[in-house]
């Protein structure tokens, strides 16, 4: 399930440049002093080529269903690039950001438990790097799609192991999302990514359901 889930989340950040060409087609070349590019669903207000710094955060549940482990703890992400419109409904772009599948439960700060349970649980954390795409499908509504590798850093056991071993690799992740563009700087939706983790047959891949803020400057 989760591979056919990730396929989908690869395949959507694909196609989303495809109405991008098709709209450029049937647009007629602009002057550079020109905003015929102007308009459209996405960023309506900016011409076609130019583009946007952004920044985004998700919050959700994570979760593991692996061996020994099936929990479903908090996942926070941040995440920070570039995305340019290429056609009047739909931007392309790269991105760099930092997860934390679990590790933290910031609840513990109005109590006297700790609040970093690094030491305890096997949630991944790590660095991504990527492509994303987002696609305004009727004014303000907008699906996305975003891909790329995923270097983590987790702690588990193996199949028939008692040892914990701290370990880490380059992997890969996928995701998707739906949500409303409220102007040209901020956004909230819906998304769901996979993090693919396995190594020396210790599986902690992990997928979340979040909700995600993100401003354009």
């Amino acid at each position: 399930m989760k591979n056919t889930l990730l396929t989908l989340a690869l395949a959507s950040t694909s196609l989303l440049a495809l109405p991008a060409f098709a709209q450029d087609a049937s647009v007629p070349a602009a002057t550079p002093a020109s905003d015929a590019y102007a308009g459209g669903n996405y960023q309506p207000d900016q011409a076609v080529g130019s583009g946007n710094w952004f920044i985004n955060a998700s919050a959700g549940q994570s979760h593991i269903n692996q061996g020994p482990y099936d929990n479903h703890p908090t996942a926070y992400d941040l995440n920070g690039g570039y995305r340019w419109k290429v056609g009047p409904d739909v931007g392309l772009g790269l991105e760099v950001g930092y997860n934390d599948l679990g590790n933290y439960k910031l609840k513990n700060a109005f109590n006297s438990n700790p609040v970093d349970l690094t030491q305890r649980r096997q949630a991944l954390r790590g660095w991504t790097a990527g492509v994303n795409g987002h696609i305004n499908v009727w004014r303000g509504l907008y699906v996305s799609g975003r891909a790329g590798i995923y270097g983590w850093k987790g702690d588990g056991y193996s199949d028939q192991d008692i040892n914990r071993h701290h370990l880490d690799k380059v992997d890969y992740y996928g995701g998707a999302g739906l949500g409303y563009d409220f102007n040209d700087h901020f956004s909230l939706g819906l998304s769901y990514d996979y993090y693919h983790a396995s190594k020396n047959r210790v599986h902690l891949s992990t997928d979340t359901a979040s909700l995600t803020a993100e401003y354009r400057f």
